[in-house]
């Protein structure tokens, strides 16, 4: 059952704070990369291109859990444990354009490769929590 964004755990996703996304490789062993993450009514949304390794491995196994630190005091962070529940290349492009104006305060995100396909990756939270706030 998906469990609400809100408080101080919505406070530090909207902020420009980095997400920590946790993914399981085939083997079993953990993937964690640092991304830049958003929200909207009910899901985390992060975005990556395709052929990039957390999203092939969230597409195998949908668990993530996410960390995201507070760059101001990095002894507070949100963790969200939940599971993937789209991956689409609609809105991508303008959904990174946004990110940017948030991480970078550009109009255009600057670091698209030729040839890049963006998506979106909808994550349903089951347990959010904050700590150390």
């Amino acid at each position: 059952m998906a469990e609400p964004i809100q408080g101080r755990s919505r406070e530090l996703i909207d902020a420009p704070n980095f997400c920590f996304v946790a993914t399981l490789r085939a083997d079993g062993t953990p993937h964690v990369v640092p991304v830049w993450v958003d929200a909207d009514d009910g899901h985390i949304l992060l975005n990556s291109a395709r052929g990039r390794t957390w999203p092939r491995n969230a597409e195998r196994d949908p668990r993530v859990t996410l960390t995201v630190q507070n760059l101001q005091n990095p002894y507070e962070y949100t963790t969200v444990r939940g599971r993937v529940v789209d991956v689409s290349e609609d809105g991508a492009d303008a959904h990174i354009d946004k990110l940017a104006k948030k991480y970078l305060d550009k109009d255009t995100y600057p670091f698209r490769a030729p040839g890049e396909q963006r998506i979106i990756v909808k994550v349903e939270p089951e347990e959010v929590k904050n700590w150390g706030g």
